[in-house]
């Protein structure tokens, strides 16, 4: 044992100093690496997907099927949807060209009147990430992204008259968003994979912080389809037999933004001329 350790050994209150001041050492390493590399990976997550999303570039999850572009716009479609529909809700305005890259053709909605504070800052906040997730993607996907498609906010004609309209429209939104992503993930490989699993890990904090405050509200929503599990006290999450999160196809969400259309259908609902790109038939 060498003098140093002996000293401390001895003074218990020079040995917590010492401690104390290792643990500050090894923390501030550790803030500065994680630091470094959140910037680090800031500057490369656009960029590894724009590699892997420019035209002629995207190698397919499979040997037949979508590309990851269209895989990749066809989320890009769901996103200027949400995006656009909270925008209305919270400001009463529709998306910037700033965002959008050409002027809104979103139509229908206003500004909700939230009678209670945290839903109306839930909303907020909800409406800022979902309007990064269309700018990422549009940045990501660059001259490939599909522009905007026609929007009516109005298609079911609920969603904008009461806060507990707007947790309906919003739960529907983000339950399928988030299944919609689940049901992406084996189309898409390598930087498309984890940006699409990072942006679906959002929209499910933002359905369970929805599905929460409708319980809470006591309010009854309907189902969007067959597999749909809405937020009651007995179900608070939306989960298969197995306790994995409900997926769905393409089609099936089409089905569901197109308002419940039939095998076929190329438009309707909230696309009344269909969604932009080429995945688009139900």
């Amino acid at each position: 044992m060498d003098k140093k350790e002996f000293v401390l050994e001895l003074n218990p209150v020079k040995a917590e100093q010492e401690l104390n001041a290792i643990r500050d050492r090894r923390a501030l390493a550790r803030r500065n690496f994680i630091r470094n590399v959140g910037l680090a990976g800031v500057g490369v997550a656009v960029g590894a997907m724009v590699e892997g999303c420019g035209a002629g570039s995207v190698t397919n999850a499979q040997s037949s099927g979508p590309s990851e572009t269209d895989v990749l716009n066809f989320a890009l479609n769901l996103e200027y949807l949400e995006a656009e529909f909270y925008s209305v809700a919270v400001t009463g305005a529709v998306l910037s060209s700033s965002v959008t890259g050409a002027a809104s053709t979103a139509t229908g909605g206003a500004k909700v009147t939230f009678t209670d504070s945290r839903i109306a800052d839930i909303a907020a906040e909800i409406s800022a990430d979902e309007t990064l997730h269309v700018k990422f993607l549009r940045s990501a996907l660059g001259a490939s992204a599909v522009a905007e498609p026609t929007i009516n906010l109005a298609a079911l004609g609920i969603g904008f008259a009461s806060q507990a309209q707007f947790l309906t429209l919003a739960r529907a939104f983000e339950d399928t968003g988030v299944s919609a992503y689940a049901g992406a993930a084996t189309l898409l490989t390598k930087n498309n994979l984890q940006a699409a699993a990072q942006i679906l890990a959002v929209e499910a904090y933002h359905a369970g912080n929805i599905r929460l405050s409708i319980v809470q509200n006591a309010i009854t929503v309907p189902a969007t389809d067959s597999q749909d599990v809405p937020p009651t006290e007995q179900h608070f999450f939306p989960t298969d037999s197995n306790g994995l999160a409900i997926k769905r196809t393409p089609s099936q969400v089409l089905a569901i933004v197109y308002a419940n259309a039939a095998a076929g259908t190329s438009s309707g609902g909230f696309f009344p001329s269909g969604v932009n790109g080429n995945i688009k038939t139900v």
